[in-house]
């Protein structure tokens, strides 16, 4: 498969909106990171004290013996008390990136062996969980009779991983890398963006955005949980964007699909309404959550769009979809984020930035990947999904 361009070089000079792009994509993905995430602000003269070392021992004891840590885990405060084959590597809930930037760190400061090959193993884990096709699942290995096993974008699982990988052959706190592993890394990288353009749905011959899972073999869009259906969305897709915006030197494909792509997000923006919370004293919390309407309310979009018809979709957990918010049971109205922001800052600061970067004369397009691999997309006439 050829390889997008720009991707494999080194960017060693970035303009001011590119990096203003950079940093709108971070702030736009920040807020789900493991418990771990919030010591990686540290100095470096704190990675080399006691408290580190607690924590660095303890972040050990959770990685699983495949290499990866567990959804939802405090890994820093306790060690691990359970038997460790017990433990279920994942890429979800943030799992898995910030234990390995948390070990590099330690690493990189007092050089001790233990670190840079627990660091290595995770890291391996990575890069074996990646399918041929340059997608990741959401666990590894993966379940076979589970949505865990198909190419995860919900929640940003994918995304992350993705930036990880970035990480380790751009910056200088990996450099303890081989070469090898740091090669691999940008090839995994490279897949994957080719990946993320084979998965754009096409709907009646246009290009719109990403459905939160695909299937880890043909790549068409798929159901995750009885709540998350089939759809386009409106939150994961976001940061996908934003991904193939901070991309060096773009190829006409990921032009074309970031493009497409913010086209969709301009037109299914929800205006003059936003959600509201007020006391209910019959339901079962005492307060209920209501999307009423608001003129001149900021634009939100909607976590699922039904495909074919952009209509917004809501799920209880009995799979059946409907089009109001207020239709669906209170457990799922209030326990789930179906309508959010996701398209704001890429629509008013990330997209003209990007726009007017690629019109610098230092900032070219990249030659074309492979058209088949990667402009093709993934095909819906009307509401049906050609098979």
């Amino acid at each position: 498969m050829a390889r997008t361009a720009g991707i494999t070089r080194k960017w060693t000079q970035r303009s001011l909106a590119g990096a203003a792009t950079a940093l709108l994509f971070m702030s736009a993905v920040a807020g789900a990171a493991d418990k771990v995430g919030r010591y990686l602000k540290k100095p470096d003269a704190w990675y080399a004290g006691e408290e580190a070392a607690k924590k660095a021992a303890n972040v050990l004891s959770h990685q699983s013996e495949s290499g990866g840590w567990a959804r939802n885990a405090d890994t820093v405060t306790a060690p691990f008390s359970g038997k460790r084959k017990e433990i279920q590597g994942t890429f979800d809930n943030g799992a898995t990136t910030d234990e390995l930037r948390f070990l590099a760190r330690m690493y990189s400061t007092i050089r001790d062996e233990r670190y840079r090959k627990a660091f290595t193993k995770g890291f391996d884990y990575i890069l074996k969980a990646q399918y041929p096709n340059g997608g990741w699942p959401q666990y590894y290995p993966p379940p076979k009779e589970s949505y865990n096993r198909y190419i995860t974008f919900n929640d940003d699982a994918m995304v992350r991983l993705m930036l990880f990988l970035r990480e380790t052959y751009e910056e200088p706190r990996y450099e303890f890398l081989e070469k090898s592993r740091r090669d691999a890394a940008r090839t995994a990288f490279d897949r994957g963006i080719q990946c993320i353009l084979r998965c754009q749905v096409k709907v009646n011959g246009k290009l719109t955005v990403w459905c939160a899972q695909h299937d880890e073999k043909d790549l068409s869009p798929r159901p995750a949980r009885n709540f998350e259906p089939l759809s386009l969305s409106g939150s994961e897709s976001a940061r996908i964007v934003h991904l193939l915006m901070s991309l060096p030197n773009p190829s006409p494909e990921v032009i074309r699909s970031v493009d497409a792509a913010v086209k969709w997000f301009e037109a299914v923006q929800l205006r003059g309404v936003r959600v509201v919370v007020r006391k209910d004293e019959k339901s079962p919390t005492g307060k209920d959550r209501f999307l009423v309407k608001e003129p001149g309310a900021k634009p939100m979009w909607a976590r699922f769009y039904e495909i074919g018809t952009n209509r917004p979709i809501y799920c209880d957990r009995d799979k059946v979809k409907k089009y109001n918010l207020s239709e669906i049971g209170h457990e799922r109205r209030n326990g789930y984020a179906w309508l959010g922001y996701w398209g704001e800052s890429l629509l008013s600061k990330g997209y003209p930035a990007w726009k007017q970067r690629l019109s610098s004369p230092a900032t070219s397009p990249g030659p074309a990947t492979n058209p088949t691999a990667s402009s093709s997309g993934r095909s819906f006439g009307g509401h049906e999904h050609d098979a």
